[in-house]
């Protein structure tokens, strides 16, 4: 059996504790990953004690009365709170979702968070996702024609319109992308569920001129082909959409292209 250890001091230590109002008589107990790479410090566990009569339904609520109440050193990405614009994707309860859309009575026990894995994290709840948007522009994520467009809109039937389903409501929070087994080993190379699937929203719209282009330059051993359908990514997914069936399009494009 293969056995593999962690560096030195890299897994989290206990932190600090802080403690709800003692007339508060509905706690739910937030464990949270805490780390600034500027301190020096060791990563820790923070436990926060918070009151739900106090606090709305969904776990990103009990972050921002957190941050609002008890601790505002606590940094973590939010904006839309509507499950739209994919900032507050973090691992929860081991599940990589959006706080924002998961209701913090869905979660027996302790609600445990901690920043999308395998990126590096720029402070606490705040991974650096410079790699996955650098990945996210090679894929050119426009619509790219050489006919001049015509005098009103570039038109398309509700046949060709539909093919775009499962596909444009991605809203690249990276759920899906930190899921993946193949991403965690070969982010570099490998461009991930994610972008894959925005890869082929492209590749499916009718009114893109560049499908050559686009699969030519995704023919590639590690760009693509390092999926191998574990299908982490469907399941993960906070908005009910199929990475791993858009991956497998692309690969069939490429076979019937020869």
């Amino acid at each position: 059996m293969v056995e593999f250890s962690l560096p030195a001091n890299s897994k989290p230590g206990p932190g600090k504790t802080f403690k709800a109002a003692p007339e508060a008589t509905r706690i739910k107990r937030f464990i949270i990953y805490r780390y600034d790479p500027d301190s020096g410090d060791n990563p820790r566990l923070d436990t926060f004690e918070v009151d739900l009569d106090r606090c709305g339904p969904m776990v990103l609520d009990g972050l921002i009365k957190i941050k609002n109440e008890i601790d505002p050193t606590l940094a973590f990405r939010r904006s839309c709170r509507e499950g739209v614009c994919g900032s507050c994707a973090f691992n929860i309860d081991g599940t990589n979702t959006l706080a924002c859309i998961k209701a913090i009575d869905d979660i027996r026990g302790d609600i445990k968070i901690y920043p999308l894995p395998h990126l590096p994290v720029v402070k606490d709840l705040v991974p650096d996702l410079s790699i996955p948007y650098a990945q996210y522009a090679s894929i050119k994520p426009w619509l790219q024609s050489d006919t001049p467009p015509p005098a009103g809109e570039r038109r398309q039937s509700t046949d060709e319109r539909a093919k775009l389903d499962g596909l444009w409501e991605c809203i690249l929070c990276f759920s899906c992308q930190t899921s993946c087994p193949s991403y965690w080993w070969n982010g570099d190379r490998y461009l991930g569920p994610a972008i894959l699937l925005q890869a082929y929203r492209w590749i499916a719209d009718s009114r893109d001129e560049y499908t050559g282009e686009r699969l030519d330059d995704l023919n590639d051993p590690f760009r693509l082909y390092r999926c191998h359908t574990i299908m982490n990514c469907t399941s993960t997914c906070p908005k009910n959409l199929n990475p791993g069936l858009a991956v497998a399009e692309i690969k069939d494009a490429l076979i019937r292209r020869q």
